[in-house]
C-alpha cells in the first residue's frame, strides 16, 4: 500500500511517518508500530505554547526587571536635576561683650546662570531615554532567547518521541527475528543484530530524555525558575514559509532597539557637552541679611553679591572630555550599525539555508527513505531481503527525520536571532 505523506512544513513531525508499515495486514510477521507516531499523552504535564512562555518570561525574568528598574532610577535622577540650589543661612557674631558686640544674620542664595539647570534636566532626560532603550534591547533579546530555548526544548521533545518510536520498532523487530530464528527461517546472527540495534535505540532514548530535561531547565531559567516542571510544549500552528527579502529587513535596522540605544547615547553625550559648556559660566551668589550693633542699638541691612573669577578653572578639562566622549559615542554608533547589519545578514542566511534543507528533506529525501523502508519490510517478509536490509532502511529513515529536526531547529533559532534586531510581523516570521 502506497504511504501517504502529510508534510506541510513544521506539521510534518507530528504525523506518523511509520504509518505505512502499520497498514500492512495482521498476517505479516513484522508490525512496525501499533499506533501512529505522536507524543504520548500526559495527565500531569503543563501544556504551554510559545506565547505563554514569552508571557512568563516578560513577567518574571530578573534581567528584564533589572533593566526596568533602571528607568525608575533615571526618573528619580531627572527629578533631582530640576531642583534649584538650597539657600544658606549664616550667623556671624563679632565680640563677646554684650555692650559692644555685633551680630549679622544673612541668607545666601546661589543663582545658576548659563542654563545649567535646564542642561542638567536635558542630560537626565537623555539618560532616561538610554535606560528605556536598554529595556527595549533587553526585551528583544529576551523574546529571542525564549523563542530559541522554546524551540530547542520542542525539538528535544520531538526527538524523544522519535527515539521512543525507534525503540518500539527495534523491540518488534527483535521479537520477529527471535520467532523466525526459532522457526529456522533465518540465522541467529540476524537476531543478534536486531538486539544490538535495540540496545542502541534504548541508548538514544536515554540521551534524548536527558537533552529534553536540560532544554526545559534552560527554558524555565528565562522566567526565573530553576525547575521548569513537567512541561509539555505545543508546536505553533503556522507552517514554515519564506522570509521577506533581506533588503527589506535591513531597512528596519535603524528603527531597531540596538541602533536606537546607540543614537540615544550620542544624544546623551551631546547633552553633557552642553552642560559642561554651561558650567563655564560663573554662578552668582546673592546675600541678604541684617547686622545689629549692640553698642549703638541699631540694625543695618546687609546686601551682597559674589561672583567667582574664572581665571584658572574654566571647566576646560571637563569640556574636552565631554567632546571626546561624544566622538566615542558616534564611533560606537557606527560600530553597532556594522555589527547588527552583519548579524542580521548571517541570521538571514542561516534561516534561508535551513529552509532550503527543510524543503529538500520533506519533498525528496524523506519520502524516498519512507518508501525504501516499506519496501525493505515487504521484501523481508517475502524472503527477498535480509533483516540487515530492514535495519539499514530503518536507520536511514530515522536519521532523515533527525536531520529534519535539526534543520527545523536551526531555522527557528535563526528567525529568533532576526527578532533581536528587527520586529518581524506574523506573516514575516512564518
Amino acid at each position: 500500500m502506497r504511504p501517504r505523506f502529510i508534510m506541510l512544513g513544521a506539521a510534518a513531525l507530528s504525523m506518523p511517518l511509520l504509518a505505512a508499515a502499520v497498514q500492512q495486514s495482521d498476517q505479516q510477521t513484522i508490525s512496525v508500530s501499533a499506533r501512529p507516531y505522536a507524543p504520548a499523552p500526559s495527565t500531569t504535564a503543563t501544556v504551554i505554547n510559545l506565547e505563554e512562555a514569552i508571557r512568563l518570561a516578560l513577567a518574571s525574568n530578573p534581567t528584564l526587571r533589572s533593566a526596568t528598574q533602571s528607568v525608575a532610577i533615571a526618573d528619580a535622577s531627572k527629578s533631582q536635576a530640576g531642583l534649584i540650589a538650597n539657600p544658606e543661612l549664616s550667623v556671624l557674631r563679632e565680640g563677646m561683650d554684650r555692650t559692644n558686640r555685633t551680630q549679622t544674620v544673612q541668607i545666601n542664595q546661589r543663582l545658576e546662570l548659563g542654563g545649567k539647570r535646564s542642561a542638567r534636566v536635558d542630560v537626565a532626560e537623555r539618560e532616561r531615554q538610554v535606560a528605556l532603550q536598554d529595556v527595549a534591547v533587553t526585551l528583544a533579546q529576551l523574546r529571542a532567547d525564549v523563542t530559541t530555548a522554546y524551540f530547542e526544548a520542542l525539538i528535544a521533545q520531538e526527538r524523544l518521541e522519535l527515539a521512543r518510536a525507534s525503540v518500539q520498532v527495534a523491540e518488534k523487530a527483535t521479537l520477529a527475528a527471535s520467532k523466525r530464528v526459532t522457526a529456522g527461517r533465518i540465522s541467529p546472527i540476524e537476531e543478534s543484530r536486531s538486539r544490538v540495534a535495540e540496545a542502541g535505540a534504548r541508548l538514544e532514548l536515554a540521551q534524548a530524555s536527558s537533552e529534553l530535561n536540560l532544554a526545559k531547565q534552560r527554558l524555565g531559567a528565562l522566567w526565573g525558575s530553576t525547575d521548569a516542571g513537567p512541561l509539555s510544549l505545543e508546536r505553533p500552528a503556522s507552517d514554515v514559509q519564506a522570509l521577506p527579502p533581506l533588503d527589506a529587513l535591513r531597512r528596519q535596522l535603524e528603527a531597531g532597539p540596538q541602533l536606537r540605544r546607540a543614537r540615544n547615547q550620542v544624544e546623551r553625550e551631546e547633552a553633557q557637552v552642553r552642560l559642561e559648556r554651561a558650567q563655564r559660566v560663573p554662578d552668582v551668589t546673592v546675600t541678604v541679611g541684617s547686622k545689629r550693633d549692640e553698642q549703638i542699638g541699631h540694625n543695618q541691612a546687609v546686601l551682597g553679591v559674589s561672583v567667582p573669577l574664572p581665571l584658572f578653572n574654566r571647566n576646560q578639562g571637563n569640556m574636552l572630555a565631554a567632546l571626546r566622549r561624544t566622538d566615542k559615542a558616534r564611533s560606537d554608533l557606527d560600530a553597532e550599525r556594522l555589527r547588527v547589519g552583519q548579524a542580521l545578514s548571517e541570521a538571514y542566511q542561516r534561516a534561508q539555508l535551513a529552509q532550503q534543507e527543510i524543503a529538500s528533506i520533506t519533498a525528496d529525501i524523506l519520502p524516498v527513505a519512507q518508501t525504501t523502508y516499506d519496501a525493505a519490510v515487504t521484501g523481508f517478509e517475502a524472503g527477498k531481503f535480509s533483516f540487515l536490509d530492514v535495519l539499514d532502511a530503518q536507520r536511514t529513515l530515522f536519521q532523515t527525520r533527525a536531520q529534519y529536526l535539526r534543520a527545523l531547529s536551526d531555522r527557528y533559532r535563526s528567525v529568533a536571532d532576526l527578532g533581536r534586531y528587527v520586529q518581524l510581523r506574523p506573516d514575516q516570521s512564518k
